[in-house]
C-alpha cells in the first residue's frame, strides 16, 4: 500500500474546490454516480467529510467525527460557495501537522489510526472528485500521488470482510486502463457512467 505518512493533501483538494467553483445553480439538482445523492448531496458530503476528517486530523473529537456518514443525506447550506474551499484548505493543512498521523482518531463514529484515517480521508477527496465531474461534465486529473494512494488503499480493501457493503462490490476493468479507471472500478462504480443524455 502507498505510504501515506508524508502525503500531502492540499494538491488534491484544490482540485476538488476549483471542480465545486464550475458547478452552476441549476446543477444542483442533478443526477450523480452515487444513486441516492444529487450533485448538492454531494457537496454537501463532501462538506461534511472534510470538516469530519479536519477535526479528526486536530484529534479534536465530538459530533462532527462521531456521526455516521449514513445517518442522513447531506445537504447544502446558502454560504457552501464560500465555506466549502476553506475547509478544504483547513483539512489539507490539519493533516500536514505530523501529529496527525500519529496515535488514534475517530472519523464518521469509527475508531482509527491516525494513519488509517489519513488513507481513508484521501480515497474520499478522489473518489468524490470523480463523482462530481462526471455529474457536472468537467474534467478530472486528481493529484497523481492521491490517485495512487486511493487506488492502492482500494486494493488492499478487496478481500476485507463486509467490503462490497462499504464500497460496492467491484466493477470489472481492464488491467491496461488508466489508474483512474481501475481506481474508480475498485470503488464499486462504472467508469464509464455519465448522466442521462449526456
Amino acid at each position: 500500500m502507498t505510504d501515506t505518512s508524508t502525503l500531502d493533501l492540499g494538491p488534491q483538494t484544490r482540485v476538488i474546490a476549483h471542480l465545486a467553483e464550475g458547478v452552476s445553480d441549476d446543477q444542483l439538482s442533478g443526477r450523480t454516480p452515487c444513486p441516492e445523492m444529487a450533485v448538492r448531496n454531494l457537496l454537501g458530503h463532501l462538506l461534511g467529510l472534510s470538516v469530519a476528517f479536519r477535526d479528526a486530523a486536530r484529534k479534536d473529537l465530538g459530533a462532527t467525527t462521531d456521526t455516521s456518514p449514513d445517518a442522513a443525506v447531506p445537504d447544502l447550506g446558502p454560504g457552501w460557495r464560500e465555506e466549502l474551499p476553506k475547509v478544504l484548505d483547513e483539512l489539507a493543512e490539519a493533516w500536514r501537522d505530523p501529529g496527525a498521523r500519529s496515535g488514534m482518531t475517530r472519523a464518521g463514529g469509527v475508531d482509527l489510526p491516525g494513519e488509517v484515517a489519513a488513507a481513508v480521508a484521501v480515497d474520499e477527496l478522489v473518489i468524490h472528485g470523480w463523482d462530481l465531474a462526471r455529474a457536472t461534465g468537467q474534467e478530472y486529473t486528481p493529484d497523481p500521488h492521491a490517485l495512487r494512494a486511493s487506488h492502492d488503499f482500494l486494493l488492499a480493501a478487496v478481500d476485507q470482510p463486509g467490503r462490497d457493503e462499504i464500497f460496492g462490490p467491484v466493477v470489472p476493468v481492464p488491467s491496461g486502463a488508466p489508474l483512474l479507471d481501475r481506481t474508480i472500478g475498485l470503488s464499486g462504480r462504472n467508469p464509464d457512467w455519465a448522466p442521462e443524455g449526456r
